[in-house]
Order: structure tokens, then sequence, then C-alpha cells
């Protein structure tokens, strides 16, 4: 009988270990967690474009399909999408986005798919957005779209006003369109 004992207290010790253990493993991952965010958002803010309220700076190009894309050409809300190829969030909400165009009020015309890459990497971007989006084939640092609103992460969202304010931003579609409802923004 005492052997029973000892054995018993033996695995109380052990299970007590290893949840002291577990414990403190959970602690180091929400503080690795919060490390990474930080440096995920540059220790600033949680956008990976412009956040909500800021304006974009000004910026002219050209999409894919030849069709003059501005900061003084948005009339009324505008979604707007950051891609890059090899991206794997990129990937995984692309659909998401796609579809979030294709309802979009003022249909293809107030949307704009920036992809920064090479042209051969943005083939497969730009066959699925040019149906709902003015695709904008960019590089990396320093186009003009990404520059103009921050461009810090991808994949990154938001709705810009007529006047290229930015209504809503964020990391996840939802959020960015969902949240700029014209009741919930005055726009």
């Amino acid at each position: 009988m005492p052997a029973v004992a000892a054995l018993a207290f033996l695995a109380l010790a052990v299970c007590l270990l290893n949840l002291v253990l577990m414990l403190g493993v959970i602690r180091r991952l929400r503080e690795h967690g919060e490390l990474i965010s930080n440096v995920s958002s540059g220790g600033r803010r949680p956008y990976a474009i412009l956040a909500e309220g800021e304006t974009a700076g000004p910026f002219e190009t050209v999409a894919t399909t030849g069709e003059p894309v501005s900061r003084g050409g948005l009339s009324g809300r505008t979604l707007v999408g950051a891609f890059t190829p090899h991206c794997s969030a990129c990937d995984e909400r692309l659909p998401a986005f796609v579809d979030s165009a294709k309802t979009f009020p003022g249909g293809r015309d107030q949307v704009i798919a920036v992809v920064v890459g090479t042209d051969g990497e943005a083939a497969t971007y730009r066959e699925r957005l040019e149906p709902v989006a003015r695709v904008v084939i960019e590089p990396p640092m320093t186009g003009e779209i990404g520059t103009a609103l921050a461009l810090t992460s991808f994949p990154a969202f938001g709705v810009l006003s007529g006047s290229g304010t930015v209504v809503s931003s964020g990391l996840e579609l939802n959020r960015s369109a969902s949240s700029a409802s014209p009741a919930s923004t005055g726009v």
C-alpha cells in the first residue's frame, strides 16, 4: 500500500510540474505574439495601409487595361486591395476580395487592386482581378499607389472616400469593407 501512495504522489507531482510549465509556455507565447504584432506594424499601428481618417498621397498611374487610376479620379467610395505573389495570406484572401468587389457599390470602377511584383509574377492575380477591379501592377517599395497609401504589409484592404481619405482600413477585408457603409461613414 505505501508503494501505491508513493506512485500516486509521484504522478501528482509530475502533473503539477507539467501544469506550471504549460502556464509558463502560454505566458511566453502571449508575449511573443505581442512582439510579432509590434514588429509587423512597425511598432506604430496595426494597419497595413494608412489609418482611418488619414488622406492618401497623390498618385497617378495606369491600370493593366490602360485605364487611368489617380487620387483625383476617385469618385465616391473606392475599395482598395493590395496583394503580392508568393504570399499565402494573399492567396487565402483573394477569393473574398473578388466576391466583395463583385458586390461593391459602383462596380469595377470603384475597385482598385494593387499587385506588387513583376508582370510575370502578377499574371495569376491579374487574370482573377481584372473582371472586378482596375488592376495596377507596381514594383516593390516605389509604386505610386503603394507609396500614397503607405503600404507596409500584405494583404492590405481599405476604402477611400472621393477625396482620398481612408474611411476604413485593415488587414482583414471584412472589417474594411463592412465598416465603410455609407450610413456609418457619412460618405
